[in-house]
């Protein structure tokens, strides 16, 4: 998952400028004034490894060679003293950073009522400088806090820097009402004005000229606005703290042989995916599934409030709701998706071929919903080394272009993974990587890692955002570093691919089986679970804008509702209602309606891993392009361009053909491994 940026947080209260592209989730850059110019030349000896595509060269000729990491020289903690060598540093930096949306507002208020092309350079130059410092200053907040969700300082510190964000966008309010409401001979002339403007176009298009019929009315409604977006931000940190610390801590079972297990976010998923004793499974399912249904009302009060929240800012920008919103941002149409979710539900069939396969491989007479993550190996509860792990992702990246290489070693050896999970002590779950594009240096990765094969394609997967980031920051104006969510999935989903292959190619048959039938399980939750995710968050907006008060069993009876639709016949899930939807984080972010742009990015990656398999020299070429083009271009336009790509029925519809070759591939390989 890519976690959001400072710009972009700005850019869901559709109040545009510099600190503001896009939709997606991500982090990260380096501030200005602070001796930025000295920590990004001490990165400039790394970057000659990009120029021109031709480093690592040496290893071209041997597909799976590559440099044996030292594990003493391999970190399991990052170290970002980069952005703050204290607290104290970044509690000064906030207090300097207070000055600057009052002198940008006296600055350029009146030079905005004979807006010029220089003037309108100038605001662009001025706003991006101070978007760099800010954005450094989130960065460290919030990852600092993913690391104690209970830790006080920073707590207080994201919270300031979401109010910074508010006072910002009140004093440009008079800019952004400016801009989203010139026509085209407007800006016809300030582009004629300033020549230094044409390298800004296409952003311009991107967070102004497109919004000319959803744009604040006036300085005051933009005001209004800015309040909101401060209120949904804070939402969504409360949520993030409440999941942390509540939803997941469903208490304690008793296993088989007498000992007693804590069932939180990390613990429930490695029990259910290495415990050969299905009873225990069942316990650890039964605590947290029915944890859940207690944590449900709690959670609704919040969902509720910050639905309501969505859909009354989408309301003031002439959208008809929060998800109409969503798509204008991502440049989809409602089209497109109900398309997808159409193919997807129709094609789940094809899923039931491989939980045949998962049935039979367990031995059971039906399958659970506590029999779906279960490693389908002789060895469930094998646990891979973290360096083990980092061994195989870097050789599954030998065919791929030597930046790969290159940005991962700077990776893994440069301190910028933090890996290990710790629950107890506030570290909230799941994985994210930052950008750094400002600062042209590899960014932020985190983790739970623990040792499971899905933690390595979860490592593989934040790796794609970072060499996709570390090649944007090196190639773009620091504007253009980012995209949809959609696009910003796509190098994470191709690397999962990679690593399959690879493993599938050079492991033991019992281990491909793994592999391959875990990535099968991928390809249902990005088909059905994600698209699903999406239709609850929906229709659970829809009746929170219906109802004052909406209860967690409402929201339950949704969720298991709408799974009915996309889930398989040939499970046999419980009677009662299922209240999953409580602990899903995407749903509480700024940006909800995230979790379909995974179907969304998945259908193009296999589009595209089709296209590297054929002919991987020129898709070499051309993928590095793509990535490295960032927001240069509208992400269709792009797709197009690189690689003949087109979003539509079609695409799913091949994704689903995909699907079956792989439970195919997957049948052969159990077939070989009997004899």
């Amino acid at each position: 998952m890519k976690l959001k940026s400072v710009k972009e947080l700005i850019a869901s209260g559709m109040f545009k400028g510099p600190l503001a592209l896009g939709a997606l989730l991500s982090l990260a850059v380096f501030p200005e004034g602070r001796d930025s110019g000295k920590l990004e030349k001490s990165f400039e000896g790394t970057d000659n490894s990009t120029d021109n595509g031709n480093a690592g060269n040496e290893d071209a000729g041997n597909e799976h060679t590559s440099e044996i990491l030292d594990p003493g020289k391999v970190p399991t903690e990052w170290n970002d003293a980069y952005l703050f060598s204290s607290r104290g540093d970044a509690s000064k930096e906030l207090d300097r950073l207070k000055n600057g949306p009052q002198e940008i507002n006296e600055t350029f208020r009146l030079k905005f009522e004979k807006l010029s092309g220089p003037v309108m350079l100038e605001y662009l130059e001025t706003e991006k400088a101070y978007s760099k410092s800010i954005d450094v200053l989130y960065t460290y907040a919030y990852t600092q806090l993913s690391k104690n969700v209970n830790e006080s300082f920073l707590i207080s510190l994201l919270g300031s820097v979401q109010d910074l964000l508010t006072e910002y966008k009140k004093a440009t309010a008079f800019a952004t009402v400016k801009l989203t409401s010139l026509g085209k001979e407007e800006w016809d002339r300030l582009f004629s004005e300033e020549p230094g403007l044409e390298s800004y176009r296409a952003y311009l298009e991107a967070n102004y000229m497109r919004f000319i019929e959803h744009r604040p009315r006036d300085e005051a409604q933009a005001a209004y606005l800015a309040e909101l977006e401060n209120q949904r931000m804070k939402l969504e940190t409360e949520a993030l703290s409440e999941i942390t610390n509540k939803v997941t801590k469903a208490g304690e079972i008793t296993l088989e042989n007498g000992e007693k297990f804590s069932v939180n976010s990390q613990s429930y998923s490695t029990l259910l995916s290495t415990d050969p004793s299905r009873e225990n499974r069942k316990n650890c399912y039964d605590k947290r599934f029915y944890h859940l249904v207690n944590e449900s009302d709690s959670m609704a009060a919040l969902y509720s409030r910050k639905a309501r929240l969505d859909d009354l800012v989408a309301r003031e920008l002439n959208y008809t709701d929060f998800y109409d919103y969503s798509l204008y941002n991502l440049y989809l149409t409602h089209a497109q998706v109900d398309d997808m979710n159409a193919v997807f539900k129709q094609g789940k069939e094809v899923f039931e071929a491989y939980n045949e396969f998962r049935k039979k491989k367990l031995g059971l007479d039906v399958l659970k919903p506590y029999d779906l993550i279960l490693q389908l190996t002789n060895q469930p509860g094998k646990k891979y080394a973290y360096i083990d792990a980092l061994q195989e992702i870097q050789k599954s990246y030998s065919r791929m272009d030597p930046n790969f290489k290159e940005i991962f070693l700077k990776m893994v050896t440069g301190g910028f993974i933090d890996v290990y999970p710790d629950p107890e002590h506030g570290k909230q779950p799941g994985g994210y990587c930052t950008d750094s594009c400002a600062l042209k240096a590899p960014p932020l990765i985190f983790m739970n890692y623990d040792g499971l094969i899905r933690d390595q394609k979860t490592l593989t997967h934040e790796m794609g955002h970072a060499i996709n980031f570390y090649l944007m920051g090196n190639s773009v104006d620091y504007l253009y570093c980012t995209g949809t969510i959609y696009e910003m999935e796509i190098p994470s989903t191709f690397n999962e691919e990679l690593f399959v292959d690879y493993v599938v190619e050079n492991s033991d048959r019992d281990t491909a089986v793994a592999v391959l039938s875990q990535q099968v399980d991928d390809y249902q939750n990005f088909f059905t679970r994600q698209p699903l995710i999406t239709e609850f968050e929906y229709k659970a907006h829809r009746l929170c804008a219906e109802k004052e008060a909406v209860s967690g069993a409402e929201l339950n009876a949704i969720w298991t509702d709408l799974s009915k639709e996309y889930r398989s016949r040939s499970v046999e899930y419980y009677p009662e209602d299922s209240a999953e939807w409580t602990y899903i984080n995407h749903i509480y972010l700024t940006s909800n309606y995230y979790t379909f742009n995974y179907a969304v990015s998945k259908a193009i990656t296999l589009a595209l891993f089709k296209q590297y398999r054929e002919e991987p020299d020129a898709f070499n070429k051309n993928y590095v392009e793509y990535l490295s083009a960032g927001s240069t271009m509208p992400p269709e336009e792009k797709l197009k361009e690189y690689f003949g790509i087109k979003i539509d029925r079609q695409l799913f519809e091949d994704a689903m053909d995909v699907v079956e070759l792989r439970i195919q591939e997957l049948y052969k390989l159990a077939r070989e491994g009997e004899y």
